[in-house]
């Protein structure tokens, strides 16, 4: 009996010690030692498995607050692309992500002669019938001045109004920008504007309009004829406002506002809302410089922006 109590005693420690083998054995691998560092990956550490979230870049159509799919950036072309100079700008201005050019269709120094007919825009062969009318917005002759005092002056500015509207035309363009008016009574601008616009069926005019208010509208009409301006503050948005209703409303009038460095109040801004505006022309003397030293635009500039993107200006 005693070896019998013996052997089984011997089995149960024998059996007891193999358990905690068999226990500690997993505990060695679940378990390394502090000390020793993590292998380090072959792209250059532990940094690359942080998420870089700041410099994912996001299209701007999928921006959080944005209500429609695309947006649509264009650069302004302030000096007429002579020969095959139109090609090269837009080229350039595609592949730097812009969208479309805003481009005079004709010379900005060409004024009509009774003499010889003088060639006043480039051909229409220099860009593709897509590539006008899906990149290029044309911007009408800054010089007009239908109401101007001088008789010449107001008839070649219809002439050429005229004359440019219909180019327009015949590229297919989808707009045309249109010079804000030279004084705060513009009747016979109007007029003919509301003229042009009964004859168009698929392009689009925008007036130019500065979106600050603007102190003495005749100031430059006066000082050639040696008056005293007049220091009448007119609200920029009573200007479109009066140049639309002598429109008659055109479903196919809308505003280009201008903006500059100044911005009029936060009432004056709101009603800009509440208006057709197709797009808005941002100056370069409207951009900040931050403390790096790049670009920026102010907390008032970019929250208006914000609201036109929203409203799906361009």
């Amino acid at each position: 009996k005693k070896e019998r109590i013996k052997n089984k005693k011997q089995k149960r420690s024998q059996t007891e010690r193999g358990r905690g083998r068999s226990s500690s054995l997993p505990t060695k691998t679940l378990n390394p030692s502090p000390t020793k560092p993590p292998p380090p990956s072959s792209s250059g550490g532990g940094a690359s498995h942080r998420q870089p979230t700041h410099q994912a870049k996001m299209p701007l159509g999928q921006r959080a607050g944005d209500k429609s799919d695309s947006r649509y950036c264009g650069v302004e072309v302030l000096d007429f692309p002579a020969g095959d100079g139109l090609p090269a700008v837009l080229t350039h201005s595609l592949s730097s992500a812009f969208d479309f050019l805003l481009a005079p269709l004709v010379d900005p120094d060409y004024r009509p002669t009774p003499g010889a007919v003088l060639p006043v825009a480039a051909s229409d062969l220099v860009l593709s019938p897509s590539q006008w009318s899906s990149h290029i917005v044309g911007k009408i002759s800054e010089w007009i001045d239908l109401d101007s005092e001088d008789e010449q002056l107001r008839l070649d500015s219809e002439l050429t109004l005229k004359q440019e509207i219909a180019w327009a035309t015949h590229l297919s363009l989808q707009a045309c920008v249109i010079p804000p008016p030279k004084r705060s009574t513009c009747a016979n601008y109007a007029r003919v504007v509301n003229n042009i616009l009964q004859g168009l069926t698929n392009m689009q005019l925008w007036l130019r309009i500065p979106l600050e208010k603007s102190e003495s509208m005749d100031e430059d009409h006066d000082k050639v004829n040696n008056n005293n301006p007049t220091s009448e503050t007119v609200d920029s948005w009573e200007w479109w406002n009066s140049f639309r209703l002598l429109c008659e409303h055109s479903s196919q009038l809308y505003v280009a506002l201008d903006i500059l460095s100044s911005l009029p109040s936060m009432n004056s801004l709101g009603r800009w809302f509440g208006e057709p505006v197709r797009a808005a022309i941002l100056q370069t003397d409207a951009f900040l410089t931050n403390a790096r030293g790049y670009p920026c635009l102010s907390k008032r500039h970019q929250t208006l922006l914000t609201g036109f993107f929203n409203h799906s200006v361009q």
